[in-house]
């Protein structure tokens, strides 16, 4: 196995989906590419990739977004790790969590998928749970939306000018997670709520 970390943000292709908060994977990525620099380019794995590093001389980083609907993205993932040689101990997925409030970010490994189709279908592909998670809160709900209709929204007026907030947190939770390790990472991130 390599020393690789593919970080693997959720979401729906197309420009249509683009702000939605179940897209909210793909936005960290964005942000963390910003700051890796340089652009994702197609992969044969039907993603978009972008290989850096994490500061000079820092852990090699691939960043993938699947170029596919987010409750099928376990082809592409499973596709990635084995051409990139990537074991679940060193895959992160980025995804919108309905069960934490919005504006916080939780990290974790392993566990149950919550109703997420995305974790469900990279859990099936990738023949195991153990792999780690940012996990950013996007909120319930209100009243008795139905939740594929809420996530499939762009965030609320008012949401949107934490957002920026919020990627820049669970980008730094990425960062911290691949270079500090889960317990560390966890102690950072748990005890506080992004600004």
């Amino acid at each position: 196995m390599t020393d690789t970390w593919l970080i693997v943000g959720l979401g729906n292709p197309g420009p249509e989906y683009s702000r939605n908060r179940h897209n909210v994977g793909q936005m960290v990525l964005d942000e963390l590419a910003a700051r890796v620099g340089g652009g994702f380019k197609a992969h044969k794995s039907r993603a978009q990739v972008l290989e850096g590093r994490l500061g000079i001389g820092g852990p090699r980083i691939v960043l993938a977004k699947p170029l596919c609907y987010m409750n099928v993205s376990g082809g592409p993932v499973a596709a990635l790790a084995r051409f990139y040689d990537v074991d679940p101990g060193h895959l992160i997925a980025v995804h919108d969590e309905i069960d934490i409030p919005f504006n916080t970010v939780k990290l974790k490994v392993g566990g149950g998928e919550g109703g997420h189709n995305g974790l469900r279908d990279m859990s099936k592909a990738l023949a195991t749970k153990d792999y780690l998670r940012v996990r950013v809160g996007v909120g319930r709900p209100p009243g008795r939306m139905d939740t594929a209709d809420f996530v499939l929204r762009d965030f609320s007026t008012a949401e949107k000018k934490e957002v920026p907030f919020l990627l820049d947190a669970a980008a730094d939770a990425v960062e911290a997670l691949v270079r500090e390790g889960l317990s560390a990472a966890q102690q950072k991130f748990h005890a506080i709520k992004a600004p």
